[in-house]
């Protein structure tokens, strides 16, 4: 296993530290409908979370939903319409997470936090140049958004730790590609040295 683990290392030459002033945390779809995936990772997203509210860096939630049918596109078809289904409890953020109030919740019905969800419009009207990507599942939802987010001029920032997908295999397939190509990986606990909180 240590193998795998650390095999997204050698693609890991790019290192960079987020700028606080011009970062936001996005925390992708950590819902009921995969809490199995998301329950390891809720220790090290809450202290990615802490840290980075102590830095002022502000924090965004999304929350993958269907509203009907119509919604479904492609997913409906390559899930075989087993889909999240806005209104039930499957749908809802996990309440094991440190959310405040104030933090905003993208609603998004596919695996981009972007694309028709005016994400980069806010961000853009925020001042924010970076993102930090967290939450589930690691090669569809939170690579798809970091991917987005880079060819859209954001600056990624990828979680080793505080993201989670079904497979070891394809977390450790999507942080080499991150690491190639999209994002410089972090982890809690090197941003709490890089953010100096």
């Amino acid at each position: 296993m240590a193998s795998i683990t650390s095999s997204y290392k050698k693609y890991q030459i790019r290192n960079r530290n987020p700028n606080p002033e011009t970062s936001v945390v996005l925390i992708i779809d950590m819902q009921n409908y995969f809490s199995t995936i998301a329950n390891p990772i809720i220790p090290p997203l809450t202290s990615t979370i802490q840290t980075c509210r102590r830095a002022s860096i502000p924090i965004i939630f999304t929350r993958h939903c269907h509203k009907s049918p119509a919604d479904y596109a492609m997913l409906g078809e390559w899930w075989n319409n087993d889909l999240i289904i806005d209104g039930t409890p499957e749908s809802e953020l996990m309440r094991d997470l440190p959310r405040r109030a104030e933090d905003p919740v993208v609603e998004k019905n596919t695996y981009s936090a972007f694309r028709g969800t005016g994400l980069e419009e806010r961000l853009k009207e925020m001042g924010v140049e970076e993102v930090i990507v967290t939450g589930v599942m690691t090669n569809l939802c939170c690579e798809t958004t970091a991917r987005e987010a880079f060819v859209r001029g954001f600056r990624v920032f990828f979680s080793t730790d505080a993201t989670a997908t079904s497979m070891e295999e394809l977390h450790e397939a999507t942080l080499k590609n991150m690491a190639y190509g999209f994002a410089y990986l972090v982890d809690c606990k090197s941003l709490e040295r890089a953010l100096c909180v």
